[in-house]
């Protein structure tokens, strides 16, 4: 297949997106991982690629979207004020580089996100968004590993609950809307399909570790102070706004994108768990 199809991310925090560099990103690799399998040309960019792409330097991006037919966009804050403008340029230079198709990942209840999300609806190009609810991939591929904490995670979400969703579902979604013109239009709810709250997501962990696994929750302050030594105070705060605003209850609600895109039910998190533990990213 000639078509390329570009996933571009960079550096995306930790958090209910993506993280890391591009390729390597939770839901990038993946989506690599199944272009590549099925065969689609395709150009992972990021920070650090042979063609850098920097969401911060618009003089980056036409290279990397040269011959570019779908792009699958992952910005590393699209929570953040200046998002929607930044994603209103990018679609704007990939609709004069000639991108027939942009995928874009979203969160849920997140107000920029959602700007974000009607800057690429009506950039001209076709377009698919995935809001995304929280990874399951959080507990195995950042910050909430158990381990990290010695068996202990804190949020500032007290007994909201969460239908948490597998990356790997996540990536089918977003692969098929890369290649198939039938996403083309559509706005795919994606997540798991049973409530969670974070100290049952514990308990699940727990139970598939073989591991004491514990939620402990925090306030917004609280977790300020905990976050900054790891990610600097700017993003420790746009996190934090970002807790306070998604943890409220607005998204206590499974969404339906699985079965609409894939006809199928999402991965429940307790099966997320035990192949998790299996691969052994659970022996601290």
């Amino acid at each position: 297949m000639g078509q390329h199809v570009n996933v571009s991310a960079v550096n995306v925090i930790w958090g209910t997106h993506d993280s890391r560099d591009g390729a390597s990103g939770k839901t990038g690799r993946r989506v690599i991982e199944r272009l590549t399998a099925a065969g689609w040309a395709h150009r992972a960019v990021g920070r650090t690629s042979a063609s850098p792409f920097v969401w911060e330097q618009p003089a980056t991006w036409p290279v990397v979207l040269e011959g570019v037919r779908a792009a699958y966009i992952v910005h590393p804050e699209l929570a953040a004020p200046d998002a929607p403008a930044v994603i209103e340029e990018f679609t704007a230079a990939a609709g004069v580089a000639g991108v027939e198709r942009l995928v874009l990942l979203s969160g849920r209840g997140e107000t920029n996100a959602e700007l974000s999300e009607r800057a690429v609806q009506n950039a001209g190009p076709a377009h698919t968004v995935v809001r995304a609810a929280w990874f399951a991939q959080n507990f195995t591929e950042g910050l909430l590993h158990p381990g990290a904490g010695g068996g202990v995670f804190a949020l500032p979400a007290g007994t909201v609950r969460e239908p948490v969703v597998d990356a790997d579902d996540i990536a089918d979604v977003v692969t098929a809307a890369l290649t198939d013109p039938r996403h083309d239009g559509r706005l795919y709810d994606v997540t798991g399909a049973r409530l969670l709250g974070f100290d049952e997501m514990a308990e699940e962990i727990s139970r598939a570790s073989g591991r004491p696994v514990r939620y402990a929750p925090v306030g917004l302050d609280e977790f300020r102070e905990m976050l900054t030594p790891h990610v600097g105070p700017v993003q420790a705060e746009m996190f934090v706004q970002l807790c306070g605003e998604v943890f409220d209850g607005r998204n206590e609600k499974a969404g339906d994108g699985m079965q609409q895109a894939l006809g199928r039910e999402p991965r429940d998190f307790a099966a997320f768990c035990r192949a998790a533990a299996a691969s052994g990213v659970w022996s601290w």
